[in-house]
């Protein structure tokens, strides 16, 4: 008796939700199959990790489990204008339920009124996630759409009760920067032959020359509310130690002395942490963090960015070097990714 009126209450809760979202939920292709869990966050017939085996591009190791990060990230740079947000899982990057237009004139801010319009979409996902584990805890009957949504997220050979259970919590936007993109592109042209030659010299891989467009969209003014300057976005306590002079003057909107101040951090955190995916990555998180990290679970990159819980290893930390991957692609080819 106590099962049947939980059981009543959840669905009287789920039509609630529902009334209360904002707007209406996009009209999504049916689901083929009416098969869902028998109990709560089981799968029927679970598939296995689809993930293959790690690539190289060039000298950079390219975990496949990556994939859907650095897809996200080629996405945003060059298919998604700054018109566009994507609403999307923070963790699963391939788990994107909606990309909306923004209303009205969008310029490199938005409006207030625009801002509010995207909270709205995702304080809208994250009530349809909360009914949808509700259902799936009682095995109610789903709508089309929401077995559209668990097919989103048990692909890749993802169990429901790794990925459903705090969904809602993991709901975030993102901005699509194809405009800022190509913009540093043009920009970075006359700095390209420079920067090279830089991290040539001082035995690095030339292709750390794209870091910028992860950075900073190659603007030599960009400041950031963490007080990084310039292109490169050196903080003052990094400046002093690896950028020439540092210690006597503030040179970070040279992108120059940048550029040579950059090598020298990445030749260090390099010869500290042995590969490139966590040397790069360092250039958010910081080298201790990053060293921290590998006692913890390992030198294995994508374990690092699947299991690593350190309090400020967050969404900019996990996604670093895929933006990176994802900006050397782009912009190495851009005949390819931005016609």
């Amino acid at each position: 008796m106590h099962i049947l009126i939980l059981r009543i209450l959840l669905l009287l809760s789920s039509a609630l939700l529902s009334t209360a979202c904002n707007g209406p939920a996009p009209q999504l292709k049916p689901d083929a199959s009416n098969n869902f869990p028998v109990h709560p966050y089981e799968d029927s017939n679970p598939s296995s990790n689809h993930y293959g085996p790690a690539t190289y591009s060039g000298v950079f190791l390219k975990p496949s489990e990556l994939e859907p990060a650095v897809e996200f990230w080629r996405k945003t740079y060059a298919q998604w204008y700054r018109s566009n947000v994507a609403i999307h899982d923070d963790r699963y990057m391939d788990v994107i339920y909606e990309v909306i237009i923004v209303p009205g004139v969008v310029e490199e801010s938005l409006t207030t009124e625009q801002k509010e319009h995207v909270k709205n979409r995702r304080e809208f996902w994250k009530n349809e996630l909360m009914v949808l584990d509700s259902k799936v805890r009682v095995n109610a009957a789903l709508t089309a759409s929401e077995k559209q949504i668990l097919a989103k997220l048990r692909n890749n050979g993802r169990t429901l009760n790794a990925v459903l259970p705090g969904a809602n919590e993991r709901v975030r936007s993102q901005r699509g920067t194809r405009e800022r993109f190509q913009k540093g592109l043009e920009i970075s042209r006359q700095y390209d032959r420079q920067f090279r030659k830089i991290f040539r010299e001082a035995g690095l891989p030339e292709d750390l020359a794209y870091l910028p467009h992860v950075e900073s969209s190659f603007q030599p003014n960009a400041k950031s509310s963490a007080g990084a300057v310039g292109m490169w976005q050196f903080t003052k306590g990094a400046a002093k130690t690896f950028m020439p002079a540092g210690d006597r003057i503030d040179q970070r909107l040279d992108p120059m002395a940048s550029a040579t101040g950059a090598a020298r951090y990445l030749k260090f955190a390099y010869n500290k942490l042995k590969d490139w995916p966590a040397a790069i990555t360092s250039y958010n998180h910081g080298i201790g963090g990053m060293k921290k990290a590998q006692n913890q679970v390992g030198h294995d990159f994508a374990t690092i960015v699947r299991s690593y819980d350190g309090p400020a290893f967050g969404f900019a930390s996990r996604n670093y070097y895929a933006q990176f991957l994802a900006a050397r692609e782009i912009a190495s080819n851009p005949m390819q990714y931005l016609r």
